[in-house]
C-alpha cells in the first residue's frame, strides 16, 4: 500500500495537477474570504470569526476532490494499465487505500495554507487573539472528515467509467447528494426529518467544537461503504 501511496503522491506533483488543486482551492477560498463582497466576505461580516469559510469550504471541496479522485482508476481504465495493476502482488484492498490516500494527503495539503487564516483571522479581533479556538478546532476536523467521506466516493466514481468527465460528474452529484441531498429532500416532509442521513448535519455539528462520536462513526461508514464499493467493483473488471 505504501508503494502505491508514494506513486500517487509522486504523480500528483510531477504533473500540474497537484499543484493546481492547491492554487485553485486557496485563490477561490481567498476572493469570496476577502475579495468579493457578499455573504462570505469576512471584512463585510464584521466579526473576526472563520465560519464564512467553513461554510464555503465543503461547496468548493465538493468539486475540487472529483477532480482529484477522477484519474483514479479511470485513467488506469483507459491506459489499459488496470489488469497489470491488479496482477502486481499487492492485495486488492492495499490497491484502493494507496490510491484513496494519496488522494487525501493531497486534499489535505492544500488544506494546510489556511491555517494563515486563523493566525490573521485572531490577529484582526478586538482584542487580539480573540478568536474562538474550540469551535476552529471542530471546524478543521469537520472539514477532514468530510475529506476523507468525499474522497472515497471520488475514488469509487473513478471505477465507473473510463472516462474522466464522467467520473467527475459522477462524484460531484453523488458528493452533492449526500452532503446536502437529505437536508433539501427533508424541507418537503415535516412529517418525517432525514437530514440526519446527510453529511451536512454532522459536518455542522462537529463544526459546532463538540466532537460527538455518532458524527465520526458517520464519516468513517459513509468512508468505509465506498472504499468497500470500489473493492467489489474492481473485483468484477
Amino acid at each position: 500500500m505504501i508503494a502505491i501511496l508514494k506513486k500517487e503522491i509522486n504523480s500528483f506533483f510531477a504533473s500540474p495537477i497537484g499543484y493546481l488543486v492547491i492554487a485553485l482551492f486557496l485563490i477561490i477560498n481567498g476572493l469570496f474570504l476577502w475579495v468579493f463582497s457578499g455573504n462570505y466576505n469576512i471584512f463585510d461580516a464584521g466579526f473576526a470569526e472563520l465560519s464564512t469559510f467553513f461554510e464555503l469550504s465543503p461547496w468548493v471541496l465538493l468539486f475540487l476532490i472529483p477532480a482529484v479522485t477522477m484519474r483514479a482508476f479511470s485513467d488506469e481504465k483507459k491506459m489499459g494499465t488496470l489488469e497489470l495493476l491488479l496482477t502486481k502482488p499487492v492485495s486488492l484492498q492495499n490497491i484502493v487505500l494507496g490510491k484513496y490516500f494519496g488522494a487525501v494527503i493531497l486534499i489535505l495539503i492544500a488544506l494546510v495554507p489556511t491555517l494563515l487564516y486563523v493566525v490573521t483571522i485572531s490577529s484582526l479581533g478586538n482584542p487580539a487573539g480573540n478568536l474562538d479556538l474550540g469551535s476552529t478546532v471542530g471546524s478543521y476536523t469537520g472539514l477532514f472528515f468530510l475529506v476523507i467521506a468525499y474522497t472515497a466516493i471520488g475514488v469509487f466514481t473513478s471505477t465507473l467509467s473510463q472516462n474522466q468527465i464522467v467520473a467527475f460528474i459522477s462524484a460531484v452529484f453523488l458528493c452533492f447528494f449526500m452532503y446536502y441531498g437529505f437536508e433539501g429532500l427533508s424541507t418537503l416532509s415535516s412529517s418525517f426529518s432525514i437530514e440526519s442521513f446527510g453529511m451536512k448535519a454532522h459536518f455542522d455539528s462537529v463544526a459546532r467544537g463538540v466532537l460527538d462520536t455518532r458524527d465520526l462513526i458517520y464519516f468513517i461508514s459513509i468512508a468505509t461503504l465506498f472504499i468497500g464499493l470500489t473493492v467489489l467493483k474492481l473485483r468484477k473488471e
